[in-house]
């Protein structure tokens, strides 16, 4: 049984934190204790199990090391957080191609399996279909990025622009390239407006 929900956290509440572990670096265990299995579960659908565990570590080792660097009008440390992830996922790209082509010849998908009991059903079900799989790594890495972090971590557009350091507008036109070739390749009328989230 749970409490009661806790209070939302105030917009600047991470900067707050960053600004204050600089002094106090024990502190900054709060972000990873507000953020780390967020950021796991989203690499884990990336890449597979294996290297969720040493990317979420070295997402906030990095985040720990630059933390004087955190621009503290920004209030809020996840986009930051993805960002840093996103970066350490583009070093496994190759990885992750391979297996979204795995999961295209196969249909077997481990990850969500192991994950689905956390999952959003809708979203576990349909990543495990092969052409889905097939179609997303086909995607430029920039575009997959883009479209992961909309569809699997729930970011904003501006989230996702703050993440990956482009405008809002590159995030929009990327995102709809993706969206676009997505469904080409699902075999769906590239002319049908979908969200995101409706796509992967």
């Amino acid at each position: 049984m749970t409490g009661p929900p806790s209070p939302p956290e105030p917009t600047n509440a991470d900067a707050e934190i960053i600004g204050r572990s600089l002094a106090e670096p024990e502190l900054f265990a709060r972000l990873y204790d507000r953020y780390a299995a967020d950021i796991h579960r989203y690499v884990q659908r990336r890449l597979g199990a294996g290297p969720a565990d040493d990317i979420t570590a070295e997402t906030f080792l990095i985040a720990f090391r630059t933390r004087s660097r955190y621009d503290t009008d920004r209030g809020r440390a996840r986009p930051w957080l993805y960002g840093i992830a996103a970066n350490l996922i583009g070093k496994q790209r190759r990885a992750e191609v391979r297996a979204l082509r795995a999961l295209a010849r196969t249909g077997h998908d481990p990850v969500a399996e192991s994950w689905s009991e956390r999952a959003d059903d809708r979203v576990t079900a349909q990543t495990a279909h092969a052409p889905l799989a097939g179609a997303l790594a086909a995607l430029s890495a920039g575009d997959r990025h883009v479209l992961l972090l909309v569809a699997w971590a729930d970011l904003t557009y501006p989230e996702v622009a703050e993440a990956l350091g482009i405008p809002v507008g590159t995030v929009r036109s990327r995102l709809n390239r993706a969206r676009r070739k997505v469904r080409a390749a699902l075999g769906a009328d590239p002319a049908f407006t979908l969200d995101a989230t409706e796509v992967v």
